[in-house]
């Protein structure tokens, strides 16, 4: 008999879901991945939510900050590290709202779509990505 959670996922554990979901790409991705910086906080903080445009921060799950790799050159590289943001109660609103997806694969899935901004994929590479999760 397996053990029921009994509360929600916290920052740490979803760090550990994302890192998990890196884990699991290919090796040269990874290595792509490798200076992005991970960080995980309940809540986009309002003058982030102001300045896109949010209302509700309930709606932003996660959020690239950066030059994707596809805009960077030899002669103006990015002095700023890269940034990943997970949005804790977000995700995990809409984790039980649906009910049709674990924790694990939600985390996967605005992983995917983050780091894919820092690749430059579209919007279909990240869709081909996910459905080989």
């Amino acid at each position: 008999m397996s053990a029921v959670r009994q509360t929600a996922p916290t920052a740490d554990d979803l760090l550990g879901l994302a890192e998990a979901c890196l884990a699991r790409l290919p090796a040269h991705m990874q290595a792509a991945a490798s200076n992005v910086r991970l960080i995980v906080q309940d809540y986009a903080d309002d003058a982030l939510l102001d300045e896109l445009g949010i209302g509700d921060p309930l709606e932003l799950s996660g959020l690239y900050s950066g030059v994707p790799v596809t805009d960077e050159s030899v002669t103006s590289p990015s002095i700023e590290t890269p940034l990943v943001f997970l949005f804790r109660m977000p995700i995990l609103f809409e984790w039980a709202e649906r009910g049709d997806v674990t924790v694990d694969e939600l985390v996967a899935h605005v992983v995917i779509h983050e780091y894919g901004h820092h690749f430059g994929w579209s919007d279909e590479d990240m869709d081909r990505l996910l459905a080989e999760e």
